[in-house]
């Protein structure tokens, strides 16, 4: 055990781990490769989206283009009874990629977009709007990219579906449509 504790040690940066003890170490790795998984997410969303758009301006013009909404329904077992532990629902345009994925009572969302200021504010306004508590907001930026990862508590009040949610979140993106429309 302490050989691999040595290996995983050696792997790591060194200020993922606070003290040499077990817990730390492998506390430490945990920490450091849920980062290295957001920085993976954030890149392939970042190429997805190059691959979607290959002439990427300075800054893409918040236009009212149609939403490209997916969603996944709940995983089929082999004896044909589904599996309903995550349902999702992606809606993407030119300005940003959103995940929703209910897991349990809670909700995963991730948005990647170009960073656009005062943009976390908007969504966190939208989410509490909807009836949602936020348990916990991750976010990581890399470049002009940036990705918010919320975990949020469904509201007794909310009656969304993870589709609605999704495209809730992406109107934030777009604050003259949303402007235009409660009048």
């Amino acid at each position: 055990m302490s050989e691999h504790l040595k290996v995983l040690r050696s792997l790591t940066p060194c200020f993922y781990i606070k003290r040499g003890d077990q817990a730390s170490i492998i506390g430490g790795v945990i920490e450091f490769i849920e980062e290295l998984h957001q920085v993976l997410q954030a890149l392939e969303s970042k190429k997805r989206r190059n691959s979607l758009s290959p002439s990427p301006g300075p800054c893409p013009s918040p236009s009212p283009r149609p939403l490209q909404l997916i969603t996944l329904q709940p995983d089929q077992s082999p004896s044909g009874q589904e599996n309903v532990k995550e349902l999702t629902a992606c809606c993407n345009s030119s300005v940003a990629d959103v995940e929703a994925k209910i897991s349990g009572s809670n909700v995963i969302l991730k948005i990647l977009s170009r960073r656009i200021p005062g943009q976390i504010v908007r969504i966190i306004n939208v989410l509490e709007k909807l009836s949602f508590e936020i348990l916990h907001l991750n976010i990581s930026r890399m470049e002009d990219t940036i990705l918010y990862s919320f975990v949020v508590k469904i509201g007794l009040e909310c009656q969304l579906s993870v589709e609605e949610l999704a495209v809730e979140v992406q109107q934030s993106f777009f604050p003259e449509i949303l402007y235009t429309n409660d009048m």
